[in-house]
């Protein structure tokens, strides 16, 4: 045990010797890039945008001078500004497509659904396609029943206690109908 507790703090060591070299690095490699950067912008600078020589010019030359100077100023100012309005509408809109994402995820209500009425051949060519042309009667199976007959059945019972008036009146009549619905 007391080995494997040696080894273990000496690989914790290591990695925190690890760690801080690779911290430092990394912070070598920063300053590195932040230097080249800054030689990078003083060469463009001297290549694009020369010092103007100006002890040598007259007064004349040094007002067209400051109007070139205005008028390249004025350009980069219009298309800095054109920049930034397309910037701000391009945030704008990124800021309302965000919102409505998330009302899409928070409010969603579904939809109420409606009762529609498909008949079974249709089920069928949807489930099968088109190919499969299956039709079904379920009418077919279905026990048929014949509608003059349960008209006689209740016209019977209708004109049979008609006819048994005088029968069913009295004690002896209720004591029939109440043992029939029995």
């Amino acid at each position: 045990m007391p080995e494997q507790e040696k080894k273990s703090k000496i690989t914790a060591s290591r990695k925190l010797m690890l760690k801080s070299l690779m911290v430092a690095k990394a912070k070598d490699e920063l300053e590195q890039e932040l230097a080249d950067k800054e030689a990078e912008k003083d060469r463009y600078l001297a290549e694009n945008a020369p010092l103007p020589q100006t002890r040598s010019m007259s007064l004349a030359e040094l007002q067209e001078l400051c109007q070139e100077l205005h008028a390249k100023i004025d350009v980069v100012d219009v298309e800095r500004y054109d920049i930034e309005a397309k910037v701000f509408h391009n945030t704008r809109e990124i800021k309302d497509l965000n919102i409505k994402v998330l009302d899409l995820r928070g409010k969603f209500k579904r939809p109420t659904l409606r009762r529609v009425r498909v008949s079974a051949d249709a089920i069928l060519c949807s489930l099968l396609g088109s190919k499969h042309k299956v039709s079904m009667d379920l009418r077919a199976n279905l026990k048929s029943v014949k509608k003059e007959d349960t008209e006689k059945e209740k016209t019977a019972e209708v004109s049979d206690w008609r006819k048994n008036v005088e029968a069913m009146s009295g004690m002896e009549g209720r004591k029939k109908m109440f043992n029939a619905a029995q």
